[in-house]
C-alpha cells in the first residue's frame, strides 16, 4: 500500500476512535522482557525523539527526562498492561442478605488514548445487585484503575470493567457509566474543550428501565 494513503487511513482510524477488540491488543512476547529491560529501551528511543524535536538534552532540566518517561510508562500509566499487576479481588458471601442496589459513584480515573497517547480523564460510576456475592468497595476503584492504566479506547475500557465485575461477582446484574474528557479532542484536532464522552454498559436486572432510573438518580445526587 502507498505509504501516504496508509498514513491517511491511520489518521482516519485515530480520529474516529475505532477499536478492533474488547481485549487490549498485545503481542505474544509482551512480557518476555523485565520492566528494567523495557525501561532501558524506551529511555533510549525517547531520547532520540527529544533530540529530533531539537531539544538540548545537556540542559539540567531535560537530561533526566528520557529515564523519567520510561519509568512512568512502564511502572505507572501503562502498568495495567501487565497481568501481574492485576489487583487481587476477594468477594464475600452476602451474609447480611442485602438485596438492593449498591452504587459506587465518582470513581476518578486517568487513562491514555491509544491513538495519540494523550490523557483521558474522567469518572466511573458502578452499580450492582448481588446474587450472593459482594465485593469490597475499594476493589471497585482498583478494577477501574487497573483497566485505565493502559492505552485505551473508552468503549473498550468500559467493556473490560463490566466483564471483570460480572466475572468476579458471578452475576449479570451490573451497570457501569463512564464520563471522560479526551485530550486528543480538546488539545488537538477540533480542539473542543467543553465536550466529554459518556459510555454505558449494563446487564441483568438493569435491562429494566426502573433499575436504570434508580441508578441514574443515585449517581446524579447533588
Amino acid at each position: 500500500m502507498n505509504t501516504t494513503i496508509e498514513k491517511e487511513i491511520f489518521d482516519i482510524i485515530g480520529d474516529n476512535h475505532q477499536m478492533t477488540s474488547v481485549e487490549t491488543p498485545l503481542r505474544p512476547d509482551a512480557f518476555f522482557k523485565s520492566d528494567a529491560e523495557k525501561m532501558e529501551v524506551i529511555e533510549h528511543h525517547f531520547e532520540i525523539i527529544m533530540k529530533e524535536l531539537g531539544l538540548d538534552l545537556t540542559d539540567d532540566s531535560l537530561q533526566g527526562t528520557p529515564h523519567r518517561v520510561a519509568k512512568m510508562f512502564v511502572q505507572e500509566i501503562f502498568s495495567g498492561l501487565n497481568p501481574a499487576n492485576k489487583p487481587k479481588i476477594s468477594v464475600f458471601d452476602n451474609s447480611y442478605q442485602y438485596d438492593k442496589m449498591l452504587v459506587e459513584a465518582n470513581i476518578s480515573f486517568n487513562s491514555t488514548c491509544e491513538h495519540h497517547f494523550l490523557p483521558i480523564v474522567g469518572k466511573a460510576h458502578i452499580g450492582y445487585v448481588s446474587s450472593g456475592k459482594v465485593i469490597g468497595l475499594s476493589k471497585l476503584n482498583r478494577i477501574v484503575d487497573y483497566y485505565a492504566k493502559r492505552p485505551q479506547v473508552q468503549e473498550r475500557m468500559i467493556m473490560q470493567i463490566f466483564n471483570e465485575l460480572k466475572s468476579v461477582l458471578e452475576t449479570d446484574n451490573v451497570i457501569v457509566v463512564m464520563e471522560a474528557t479526551h485530550l486528543c479532542v480538546s488539545s488537538r484536532g477540533i480542539k473542543d474543550e467543553s465536550s466529554y464522552t459518556s459510555t454505558l454498559q449494563y446487564g441483568g436486572v438493569f435491562n429494566q428501565k426502573e433499575f436504570r432510573d434508580d441508578f441514574y438518580k443515585m449517581i446524579h445526587k447533588e
